[in-house]
């Protein structure tokens, strides 16, 4: 069953280089009918996370969109995107980013002054593997949400336990968690809330709401919103994931970036995402900030008028230095 559009937002369809139905929801028309509106000059994209939708954003809409042009892909295989047999691979889901970008500047009645995109785990990914495939042309900044660099352990570089991801971090585990995902899938969506919501993993009696009720909801929310994709499919893009290295691809990132993280998170430790700002720090000292939230993966959705701020904050920032410097290079789209 097809999702219905967030209060303010829209639905609309492009399609990918395979032929791949993709679907994203937009606060303002696209087409060659639609009135220029200045709103069209910032646009913020977010991506979801891993058997999410952007439905995960309804908490985030109304307020990114009051003065900026939001929008929000379903990833192939999520939400009311396409179900192909095939492309459960990070990279294909970077191809898909910089077809949707393709498609908004040919659409869109006047020139994306700016393009931020909101990365939310392996949204994150999508965009490191976007930018040591295309580049940082078209963006403005980055912003990383509660993601590490690399979710397996390995020898290489030293990253163990204190960086990789909490409980899918090796052959052994990835191939557990795949067969929870294929074969016990209400124990996935289960494990899913309790590791990514802050107040499920690492509960503070004092200062949490813990009643049923919220933890029913939201609970609610999240599963509906998985229960919609090929949990087969799904499995397979953990794989891919999980394996998939970026810390090097992140040291190609040239534009200011914001990375985000949950105190309260059950899928890394906070040193995980510190190693992405030390990554983009390493050809650019200080050109990252890091902001370390009070709740856990899914940041956005416990804490959204914090989330909301900063991401206005930071696009708004990001105009204001591309007014002073318009010509700079890495800025450009």
């Amino acid at each position: 069953m097809a999702n219905d559009p967030e209060e303010g937002m829209q639905y609309a369809y492009y399609n990918a280089s395979d032929g791949c139905t993709l679907a994203f929801q937009t606060s303002l028309p696209i087409g060659a009918d639609v009135i220029p509106d200045s709103l069209y000059a910032d646009c913020i994209i977010l991506i979801h996370g891993f058997s999410g939708s952007s439905k995960y954003f309804t908490r985030n809409f109304s307020a990114l969109s009051a003065d900026h042009w939001v929008v929000a892909p379903d990833l192939r295989g999520h939400g009311n995107s396409g179900r192909p047999r095939g492309g459960y691979h990070v990279a294909r889901l970077a191809a898909d980013l910089h077809g949707l970008l393709a498609h908004l500047k040919a659409s869109c009645p006047r020139e994306m002054r700016k393009v931020v995109p909101v990365g939310c785990s392996i949204g994150a990914a999508v965009l490191w593997t976007y930018v040591e495939l295309f580049g940082c042309d078209g963006f403005s900044g980055f912003v990383f949400v509660d993601q590490a660099p690399l979710q397996n352990r390995t020898p290489f570089g030293d990253w163990d336990a204190s960086r990789a991801h909490v409980g899918c971090y090796d052959e052994a585990t990835t191939r557990d968690a795949q067969m929870q995902w294929i074969y016990r899938q209400a124990d996935a969506h289960q494990d899913l809330v309790r590791s990514c919501l802050g107040y499920r993993y690492a509960p503070e009696p004092e200062a949490d709401d813990l009643s049923d009720e919220r933890e029913m909801r939201d609970a609610d929310f999240f599963v509906r919103i998985s229960e919609q994709c090929d949990h087969t499919w799904l499995a397979r893009l953990l794989a891919d994931h999980t394996q998939y290295d970026h810390r090097e691809a992140i040291e190609d990132v040239s534009l200011p970036t914001l990375v985000m993280a949950g105190r309260r998170t059950g899928c890394f430790p906070l040193e995980g995402m510190r190693e992405t700002v030390r990554r983009v720090d390493t050809n650019s000292p200080g050109l990252a900030t890091m902001s370390v939230f009070d709740s856990g993966h899914w940041l956005f959705y416990e804490e959204p008028g914090r989330f909301n701020e900063e991401i206005v904050d930071f696009t708004d920032n990001r105009a204001r230095q591309l007014k002073s410097y318009p010509t700079a290079p890495s800025e450009t789209g």
